[in-house]
C-alpha cells in the first residue's frame, strides 16, 4: 500500500501487549482504546496478568469480535484460510485496499462484550476528527430503545452524517419475533443477517448401514455408543439444572431442543459436564446452523432426530455410531435465507421508517481471529486458530461497511443517504432458485421487516441509476415529527454557523412518510394518502427515461404520478407522488408491495410496507372473550 494519506489525523496508542510502533502500519493506521466510561460503569478492567475477566488494557482485541468484523470489512487477501481445513480458500474483506482504524470501546465482561455509552460517543468524535470515511459499528441494545437524543450511537452517527461519513450498524440478534430491531435511526444503515450458499454436512453412520446427515464443524472421526438423554437428564431436558450427576463416559448423547426449550449451547454445556464425547442436537431445520464449540456437536433437524430416537427405542443394547469429519459444500441452494436470529421490524421507535434497511451474509462467516483467543472464548479451550466461524448481525454489518467503502471510493461526492439509497434500491429479493427469499425461523416469504429492501448486491450498487438523497435539515424535520423539542434536537446536532443546522421545528405535527427515504412505510393508513419522493439521475447517460411498475400491497391501491420520469441531464432531480388508497376494512395488518423505476438497464426498487387501520375497534362488551 502507498503512504498513509496526509489527510489522516489519527494516531496509534500503545498499551498492554500492543506496541504502536510495530503494530500499526500502512494498513492499520489508527488504534485507540476507551476505558474511562466502562470502568466508571462496570469497575476496573483487569489486565491479562490478573484473574477473572482479564483483558488487554490497549487497542488489542481479546474477545475476537473486533478482529473478525474488521477483517470482514477491509481484510487483505490471504490464501489458504480455513478453520482446521474447513471452508478452505482465499479470504478477503469487502474493501481489501481500504485502510483501517480501530476504536476499542467494548471490553470483556462475563466472557462477553460490554460497552459504555460515554466511551462510544468519545470514539465517534475521535473517529470523525481523525478523518475516517466509514464507521462500522457491530453493537446495539435490545428494546426498549432509548430516544435518539439519549443513545450515544445515534448521536455519534448523526454527527457522522453531518460530516459526510456513513455509519453501518447491526440490526441485532433478537429474532425471530417482530419489533425487536435495534439501531433504527434513518441517518444510519441497519443490517440484517442472511445465510450464504456454503454448508458443512456431517454424516452419522448407524449400525444398520443407514446414514443421517447434519451440520457441524467436526475435523476428526468419532466412534462411540449412542444413547438418549433421559438416563443423564431429568425428562430428557439437556441442561445443567436437570443433570442427574451421572456420567456418559464417552458416549454420544442425543438431545432435543423441544424438551425444555433448550438451546444448543445449553445442551452442549450439560453434555460436556456429563463427560460425553459428542452431542447430536435435534432442532427445527430453520435453526440448524452449526456453532464452534468445545464439544463436537452435530445439529440435525427434527425428522432426523426423531428417526434416531425411534432407532434407539427398538434396540436392546446401545448401538455404536460413527460421526465422520465434516466436509465443505459450496453452491448450496436455496440461498440466501434470512437468519432466524436476525432482529425483525417494524421499528419500535420510528414506525414510519423501514428497519432493517437490507441484509448481508451473517451465518457461519469465516474471518480472522486472534491466535491467543480460543475459538470458543472458553478459558479451558486450548486451541489456537487464525480463522474462526461466527454468526450474527455483527458479521453482516461489516460486509455492508466494506461495500460502502467501495462505493465511497467510486463516488466520493455522494452523501451517506445517497450511498444507502444505492445499496437499498439495488438489493435483491430472489434466492438462487429464483424464488422469493425465505425468512428463517418461519420459512415464510421474507418481507421488508425481515430483510429490509433485500440482500446486498455491491456491484449493482456502484451504478444504481437513480438515488434518493437527504440532508441534515431533512433529519431534523424527522426528529421534529416524532415530537422532540428543540433542546432535545440540539443535543444531537453539531451546531456550526452558516451550515444546515437550523433546529427549529415547523408548525404542526406530521408523519415521517414524506422524508425522502429509499423505502416507503405507512404505519397507520386510515384514508387516502399522498406521499412525495425525489430521485436524482446518477447514471452515466446524459438523458434517461424511467418507467414505473408497481406491486400493490394487499388491499391497497397504489397510484404513481407521473408514471414516466424524463431526465435531460446528469444529477437532475425529479419528484413523483405516490397515492395510497385503502381498498379494504382493517383494524391493522401490514401488507407489502414495491415500486420499481427502470430505464431498461437500471431497476430502482423501493419496498412498500402499509398498515391499513380504518375500522373502529369493537365498542361493545368490554369483557375478555376467548375462542377455544
Amino acid at each position: 500500500m502507498g503512504p498513509v494519506p496526509k489527510s489522516w489525523k489519527g494516531k496509534c496508542e500503545s498499551g498492554e501487549q500492543f506496541e504502536a510502533a510495530t503494530a500499526c502500519n500502512k494498513k492499520l493506521i489508527g488504534a485507540r482504546y476507551y476505558l474511562k466510561g466502562f470502568e466508571e460503569q462496570y469497575g476496573p478492567v483487569v489486565s491479562m496478568n490478573g484473574n477473572g475477566d482479564s483483558e488487554y488494557r490497549s487497542p488489542r482485541d481479546f474477545l475476537g469480535h473486533g478482529t473478525h468484523t474488521a477483517s470482514t470489512a477491509v481484510g487483505s487477501i490471504v490464501k489458504n484460510a480455513s478453520f482446521f481445513g474447513l471452508a478452505q480458500g482465499s479470504a478477503r474483506g469487502g474493501a481489501p485496499r481500504a485502510r483501517l482504524a480501530v476504536y476499542k470501546v467494548c471490553w470483556n465482561s462475563d466472557f462477553g462484550g460490554s460497552c459504555s455509552e460515554a466511551d462510544i460517543l468519545a470514539a465517534f468524535d475521535d473517529a470523525l476528527n481523525d478523518g475516517v470515511h466509514v464507521i462500522s459499528a457491530s453493537f446495539g441494545v435490545n428494546p426498549p430503545l432509548p430516544p435518539f437524543f439519549i443513545k450515544t450511537g445515534d448521536i455519534g452517527s448523526f454527527h457522522a452524517m453531518q460530516k459526510g461519513v456513513s455509519v453501518v450498524f447491526s440490526a441485532g440478534n433478537a429474532g425471530p419475533d417482530p419489533s425487536l430491531v435495534t439501531n433504527v435511526s434513518p441517518w444510519s444503515l441497519c443490517v440484517a443477517a442472511s445465510s450464504i450458499d456454503r454448508a458443512f454436512p456431517t454424516q452419522i453412520l448407524l449400525d444398520n448401514n443407514i446414514s443421517i446427515v447434519g451440520e457441524s464443524f467436526i475435523v476428526k472421526q468419532i466412534r462411540s455408543k449412542l444413547e438418549g438423554a433421559r438416563p443423564y437428564f431429568v425428562n430428557g431436558v439437556c441442561n445443567l439444572e436437570n443433570w442427574r450427576k451421572r456420567y456418559a463416559s464417552g458416549k454420544i448423547i442425543l438431545c432435543f431442543s423441544t424438551l425444555g426449550s433448550v438451546t444448543s449451547g445449553e445442551a452442549e454445556a450439560a453434555v460436556w459436564n456429563a463427560n460425553a464425547s459428542a452431542l447430536i442436537f435435534a432442532e427445527p431445520y430453520t435453526r440448524q446452523s452449526p456453532d464452534v464449540g468445545i464439544l463436537p456437536v452435530v445439529r440435525v433437524d427434527m425428522d432426523q432426530g426423531t428417526k434416531l430416537s425411534h432407532y434407539l427405542a427398538q434396540l436392546l443394547k446401545l448401538p455404536t455410531v460413527q460421526i465422520l469429519p465434516t466436509t465443505t459444500v459450496i453452491n448450496k441452494s436455496p440461498a440466501p435465507t434470512v437468519a432466524y436470529f436476525s432482529s425483525k421490524g417494524p421499528s419500535s421507535l420510528s414506525s414510519d421508517i423501514l428497519k432493517p434497511d437490507l441484509s448481508a451474509p451473517g451465518v457461519n462467516i469465516l474471518a480472522a481471529w486472534p491466535p491467543k483467543t480460543p475459538p470458543t472464548s472458553v478459558p479451558f479451550d486450548r486451541r489456537s486458530v487464525s480463522w474462526n466461524f461466527q454468526s450474527g448481525t455483527s458479521m453482516s454489518c461489516p460486509h455492508v461497511s466494506g461495500a460502502v467503502a467501495l462505493i465511497k471510493s467510486a463516488h466520493p461526492d455522494w452523501s451517506p443517504a445517497a450511498i444507502k439509497s444505492a445499496l437499498m434500491t439495488t438489493a435483491y429479493t430472489r434466492d438462487t432458485t429464483q424464488d422469493s427469499i425465505l425468512a428463517g425461523g418461519s420459512m415464510k416469504l421474507a418481507d421488508p421487516f425481515d430483510i429490509g429492501a433485500g440482500h446486498i448486491d455491491p456491484m449493482k450498487a456502484m451504478e444504481p441509476g437513480l438515488i434518493y438523497d437527504m440532508k441534515t435539515s431533512d433529519y431534523i424535520i424527522f426528529l421534529c415529527n416524532i415530537g422532540y423539542t428543540q433542546d432535545q434536537i440540539r443535543n444531537m446536532v453539531i451546531l456550526s454557523p452558516g451550515t444546515d443546522t437550523d433546529t427549529s421545528c415547523p408548525e404542526g405535527h406530521k408523519t415521517n412518510t414524506n422524508i425522502n427515504y429509499p423505502s416507503i412505510t405507512v404505519s397507520n393508513l386510515q384514508s387516502t394518502m399522498t406521499i412525495r419522493r425525489t430521485v436524482r439521475n446518477v447514471s452515466k447517460k446524459k438523458t434517461a427515461i424511467y418507467f414505473v411498475s408497481v406491486a400493490n400491497p394487499d388491499g391497497v391501491e397504489v397510484v404513481i404520478w407521473p408514471r414516466v420520469l424524463i431526465f435531460s441531464c446528469f444529477t437532475e432531480e425529479i419528484s413523483y407522488y405516490v397515492t395510497l388508497k385503502p381498498q379494504k376494512q382493517s383494524q391493522g395488518r401490514y401488507d407489502f408491495g414495491e415500486i420499481v423505476w427502470s430505464d431498461g438497464f437500471h431497476y430502482v426498487r423501493s419496498p412498500l410496507a402499509v398498515l391499513v387501520n380504518n375500522t373502529a375497534e369493537d365498542s361493545g362488551d368490554s369483557k375478555a372473550r376467548f375462542t377455544i
